[in-house]
């Protein structure tokens, strides 16, 4: 099976090439999903069976003050590269996000409730899947949250950084979701273009699918956890955790409280259930290396 990947430096991209060498990767100078026209000619090229999609704009701040552009490669560029694949047969594997959801009440979304984006990005990525699914009806959408990986920019590095010059950090409390793995997200990927690849046009595997680490949490308890498993190894000792609002600190784009997802049609569907995070923590805590921390 030929599996194309758009997209080449972020986390979900450098995941994918690592757990699968011989996907081919095509970066940015190769398919722009901001450049439309870059879309068509570069998968005719490379003749995919299977495509995942690991590019996106993902700035969310940003996005409130960048939103043509947030739209342009989240919404536009996505229903070009479907037309793309539906044009030359091939399945599409599409990451979306937990910010879909209005973000409310006290239990995880599943796939079939409201969405009601509350901030830009969202807005974006809610568009993206409905132009994918409109244009390619075979593609897995797969609905993720609160990503982390070795490199990159993300939560776990961020932390690591802070904690090896500050002994107090404040981290917000009142938010709630699943930390996910890039390297799991990759292969949860792989195992949905594994699957799309030998499934029927009326297969069970289409459409929206929620992917997301097995354990809930907030922010300032996961802060805690990397805390307590990088002392020692990766830091010197574990700063304090003052926990605090999102009210207390107010950012560009508003968050949802609950990125909660509801794991029961991708564990049905894909057979595998995802990991729990101390064990999918450990894997990307053991690929840092000291010096890396601060970067």
């Amino acid at each position: 099976m030929k599996t194309v990947v758009i997209g080449r430096t972020g986390q979900l991209a450098h995941a994918l090439a690592r757990l699968d060498p011989s996907a081919a990767v095509l970066d940015r100078s190769q398919v722009d999903l901001a450049s439309p026209e870059t879309i068509w000619p570069a998968l005719e090229r490379a003749q995919p069976e299977v495509i995942i999609n690991a590019a996106a704009y993902t700035a969310v701040d940003k996005a409130e003050t960048e939103r043509e552009r947030a739209f342009a490669v989240n919404a536009t560029g996505v229903g070009e590269l479907a037309r793309a694949a539906a044009d030359l047969g091939a399945p599409l594997i599409h990451v979306s996000t937990d910010y879909v959801y209005p973000g409310g009440g006290d239990r995880p979304y599943r796939e079939d409730d409201e969405t009601d984006p509350i901030n830009a990005y969202g807005q974006s990525k809610l568009a993206g899947e409905l132009a994918a699914l409109s244009a390619q009806p075979q593609t897995v959408i797969l609905r993720t949250a609160w990503v982390y990986a070795p490199w990159g920019h993300n939560f776990v590095r961020t932390m690591l950084r802070l904690a090896s010059a500050r002994d107090h950090l404040r981290v917000v409390h009142d938010q709630r979701g699943q930390p996910t793995s890039a390297l799991d997200l990759a292969r949860a990927c792989l195992l949905a273009a594994q699957k799309a690849a030998g499934s029927s046009a009326d297969d069970a595997v289409w459409g929206v699918t929620n992917y997301a680490g097995a354990d809930e949490t907030s922010w300032a308890e996961f802060a805690e956890t990397i805390f307590s498993k990088a002392a020692g190894p990766l830091i010197e000792r574990a700063p304090v955790v003052e926990r605090i609002s999102t009210a207390e600190y107010p950012t560009p784009a508003a968050r949802p409280a609950n990125s909660t997802l509801d794991l029961a049609r991708f564990t049905h569907v894909f057979g595998q259930a995802p990991r729990p995070l101390s064990e999918a923590l450990d894997e990307v805590l053991t690929m840092i290396r000291p010096e890396d921390v601060a970067e």
